[in-house]
């Protein structure tokens, strides 16, 4: 269970996409100048996330790894398709997208019209991708090791986009009200508060997550020396027997 909080609170925060990686810049500036529309944004983007990472996990283990397809054919375990993870990658994030938009218009008209260009944008958010890539670099060495790890890190890192997202909406919207340098108004001033907040998010690096799974170390009392009764002489007695033996000596 550890594993799984140690990846969700990490993808989140820690090895946030926005702000340590500055991945899908272009939507992120874009769109975050309202709540509801970065709202919406953010869901977008989580839920392709958390779609696109699984499968193109399972597409990369069981088709494009070296010797992935020996479950097809042992004749076939020395096969390697990985030089195609780009390509399958990219498809895949394609395909779901255009999926989302067709959702979003359907249902939910006015979002769709008010996210405009940057809902289709999302097939090349460089969020969604790095998304798969960075999952295919931790599989290969071992920090993910099942689908459950991946759906973690999916789902937690589409949301730390959309936190970052949000709070950047919230702060742009506040800073309507403020009186801003004519020279940083617009994308001067957004940049400025991308790079503090950026700041912000670099101290939850010192959290030390490992800590939390650590028990209590036990204490273990060494033993108490053992205490070995010396005898005691008993100096009258041994001084009697000496007189009782000068004593016999000298009637002889």
């Amino acid at each position: 269970m550890f594993e799984y909080i140690n990846i969700f609170l990490k993808s989140m925060f820690i090895d946030n996409m926005v702000f340590a990686y500055f991945l899908g810049m272009c939507s992120f500036l874009a769109v975050s100048k309202k709540v509801s529309t970065a709202i919406g944004l953010g869901i977008a983007v989580t839920f392709v996330q958390v779609i696109t990472v699984p499968l193109n996990y399972l597409i990369y283990k069981y088709v494009l790894e070296a010797g992935a397809l020996s479950w097809l054919d042992p004749s076939l375990k020395t096969m390697d398709l990985s030089f195609l993870n780009l390509i399958i990658f990219i498809a895949v994030v394609a395909t779901l997208v255009q999926l989302v938009e067709m959702i979003v218009e359907k249902f939910s008209p006015s979002l769709y019209n008010s996210l405009g260009i940057f809902l289709p944008l999302i097939a090349v958010n460089c969020a969604i991708l790095g998304g798969s890539l960075f999952m295919q670099l931790r599989v290969d060495t071992g920090a993910y090791q099942n689908i459950g790890h991946v759906v973690t890190f999916g789902f937690s890192s589409g949301l730390g986009w959309m936190i970052a997202i949000v709070a950047m909406a919230a702060i742009r919207e506040k800073m309507e009200y403020s009186n801003v340098l004519a020279p940083l108004r617009g994308l001067g001033i957004t940049f400025i508060l991308t790079g503090l907040m950026a700041v912000g998010f670099m101290s939850f690096g010192g959290i030390d997550l490992n800590a939390l799974n650590k028990k209590p170390e036990v204490k273990v009392e060494a033993p108490a020396p053992a205490v070995v009764e010396t005898p005691v002489v008993d100096s009258v007695q041994v001084a009697v027997d000496s007189v009782k033996v000068d004593s016999t000596q000298t009637v002889k």
